[in-house]
């Protein structure tokens, strides 16, 4: 993988090879700081498009998978809060059944040379060790 910040600027950072997220499958975990807390998030790809979310439910703020790295519906449709049965689109986050209190907080991607990136924001950065 390319240098953190290499061609897209230092906000943008390498998550994983684009090969490693197949469509309606397992999730591929990261941490971050999101809002000055250390939380995971999660890239999916849907359709051919790659989305990450912050790991937590926008009903109760806790983990939604309901295994480790899996996020979809049986049918691959949505992605499936684990502990109130909520269901999200994929592609916008936006809730469309269960209990929910807004959409689930989107993590801007990109794939670029076969890598899939991740930007940071005033309130989403990378962990630092």
């Amino acid at each position: 993988m390319d240098a953190p910040g290499s061609a897209l600027g230092a906000d943008w950072h390498p998550l994983c090879a684009s090969r490693d997220i197949q469509n309606s499958g397992l999730a591929i975990p990261f941490d971050i700081n999101y809002q000055g807390q250390t939380c995971r998030a999660f890239a999916i790809r849907f359709n051919g498009e790659v989305r990450a979310y912050v790991n937590r439910c926008s009903h109760v703020a806790m983990e939604m998978d309901w295994q480790p790295n899996r996020f979809f519906s049986q049918d691959g449709q949505f992605l499936l809060c684990a502990s109130h049965g909520a269901l999200h689109e994929p592609l916008t986050g936006r809730c469309v059944g269960g209990p929910c209190r807004g959409g689930l907080v989107l993590i801007q991607t990109q794939e670029r040379g076969d890598v899939v990136w991740w930007q940071a924001q005033y309130n989403l950065q990378p962990i630092t060790f």
